[in-house]
């Protein structure tokens, strides 16, 4: 919005012409023209002097009216009008000023639509929050991409990731549902319950690859994880609207993404803290020196199912392809 005033009559043979004064000086020189004019036509006498005097003296009329109209607005517009616009140039200022921090606290800085590859501008700017951050909160399915991002991050973070429990069939369903319109009447719960299953194994192998790019990594396993994905920084927060299924559904939703001092920023910030801290959860911790022995012991507690060498190979392997396959489509250099 500009603050600019429009509508206001700021030059002066405008405002004179707008108003009853500009009429009567109108009716002054249309009288003056007819009289002169007929007086021009009519015989010598007393006749035509009068006429040509009437003539002259409305003219004359006019012309000082004019002179005097011109001079008052010109020093009524410095004395009113003026003020009344300056007050109200700083009033639309001020009311602009107020709508742009409106903005900056209920709406998103940047909004990025459903797309079925990654998009490049996407994830460039969101590795650009990454490598501000000392914290990074990643609230999702199965952490796949939070790996992803801290290994390519050049910057050290703490990680703290709201992870969704495999074994709880409720904690899958809402992605599972989410998948199953994007692949319509062909699609089948179960396979895509067991590929879900199958990615947080992924996910979780992903993360203890990713261990030395860490602080440390802090994890809670829920089984009623929300289903909207929040990927939060000092700086930013975005928020990736799975739970949004109006119009075509994409691999890849809706995200929106909030700036700190944003009400969502202070919402969702709070939100991740109270389930991060809640003691419904399952809570582990990756460290820099955990071992693969550690980790394996981990795995079984957050899965309910033993992890083999062989089998952490084959989860290793699918872990790296994916990031290969997410790095060569979102145009991030590996």
């Amino acid at each position: 919005m500009s603050a600019e005033p429009r509508g206001v009559r700021s030059n002066l043979l405008q405002e004179l012409f707008w108003t009853r004064t500009g009429l009567l000086l109108l009716v002054l020189v249309v009288t003056s023209g007819i009289c002169l004019t007929i007086s021009s036509q009519m015989e010598p006498g007393t006749l035509r002097n009068f006429v040509t005097s009437v003539g002259t003296g409305t003219l004359i009329s006019a012309v000082v009216s004019f002179t005097q109209t011109l001079i008052t607005s010109s020093a009524a517009q410095r004395a009113l009008v003026a003020p009344v616009v300056e007050e109200s140039r700083k009033a639309l200022q001020d009311l602009t000023a107020e709508y742009r921090a409106l903005d900056r606290e209920f709406f998103p800085s940047h909004v990025f639509e459903p797309t079925a590859k990654p998009d490049p501008q996407f994830n460039q700017l969101m590795m650009q929050d990454l490598e501000r951050t000392r914290l990074y909160c990643f609230r999702g399915f199965a952490g796949r991409y939070a790996a992803c991002r801290v290994l390519l991050s050049q910057s050290e973070c703490e990680l703290r990731t709201v992870l969704a429990d495999p074994r709880d069939g409720n904690a899958i369903s809402g992605r599972a549902r989410y998948m199953l319109r994007h692949e319509g009447a062909e699609g089948d719960y179960d396979v895509i319950a067991a590929q879900l299953r199958e990615q947080i194994s992924i996910g979780l192998v992903g993360l203890f690859l990713a261990r030395g790019r860490c602080s440390r990594i802090d994890g809670t396993i829920v089984s009623d994880p929300p289903v909207d994905r929040l990927e939060l920084f000092d700086d930013s927060a975005w928020l990736t609207l799975y739970s949004n299924t109006a119009g075509v559904i994409r691999p890849y939703p809706r995200t929106l993404r909030f700036t700190e001092s944003s009400f969502l920023y202070g919402m969702e910030r709070a939100e991740f803290l109270r389930i991060s801290n809640s003691r419904a959860g399952y809570h582990f911790t990756i460290t820099p020196s955990t071992s693969r022995t550690d980790f394996q012991a981990l795995f079984e507690k957050i899965t309910g199912t033993p992890l083999s060498s062989d089998e952490f190979v084959s989860l290793e392997d699918k872990f790296h392809e994916f990031r290969r396959e997410f790095f060569a489509s979102a145009q991030l250099r590996s």
